[in-house]
């Protein structure tokens, strides 16, 4: 039988709006699959749009590098729930050295139109960048880790980036529950 979309009272409050509104949780999971259909049978919460593994390049504690990973995102109301898997042993922020955990909460993110003074607000704090991915969309997480328990992502809001989630929330709030773990190919389609 498949799970029922539940109407759950956590995820339908107003939040913040701005600068500090976390429109993201994110976890690291061991099992894509297994922990999105978790989470739908669970908390309601679906259906999870997983993506395949990439190679993503990035600037990892001051020196470029590379982490092959693998992401699933579902909509909890107006929080994105998103999953992590790490598929290589090369050192990154969903492991060690940094994270000492191996499944469960990891990340807050927010988004930004003005990445570099969220950059210089979390420095300014004593928050270094440890990860930033620098492409076409800019992406840092900033190790608030020893004071919080887990990270701070900052995404730049880029032409299309908002508007692109928000197409994915509608269609999650409108999900009756059926088909809750979704493939996505490298095209984008399922």
């Amino acid at each position: 039988m498949a799970p029922v979309a539940v109407p759950h009272a956590l995820f339908e409050q107003k939040w913040p709006e701005g600068q500090f509104c976390y429109f993201q949780m994110g976890f690291v999971v061991d099992d894509i699959g297994a922990a999105a259909h978790d989470w739908a049978r669970v908390f309601g919460v679906g259906p999870f749009f997983v993506n395949p593994p990439v190679d993503a390049r990035w600037r990892f504690q001051g020196h470029d590098a590379e982490v092959t990973m693998q992401i699933a995102t579902s909509w909890a109301g107006p929080v994105q729930i998103e999953l992590v898997k790490q598929h290589c042993e090369r050192p990154s922020i969903f492991g060690p050295p940094l994270w000492a955990g191996s499944t469960g909460f990891h990340q807050v993110c927010t988004v930004t139109p003005d990445f570099d003074a969220k950059k210089r607000h979390y420095q300014s704090l004593g928050y270094e960048a440890v990860a930033e991915i620098t492409g076409p969309l800019r992406v840092a997480y900033y190790d608030t880790y020893r004071d919080f328990g887990f990270f701070t992502e900052v995404v730049e809001d880029t032409p299309g980036f908002l508007e692109q989630r928000a197409a994915l929330a509608a269609i999650c709030a409108q999900w009756d529950g059926s088909d809750p773990v979704r493939q996505i190919s490298a095209t984008g389609t399922s």
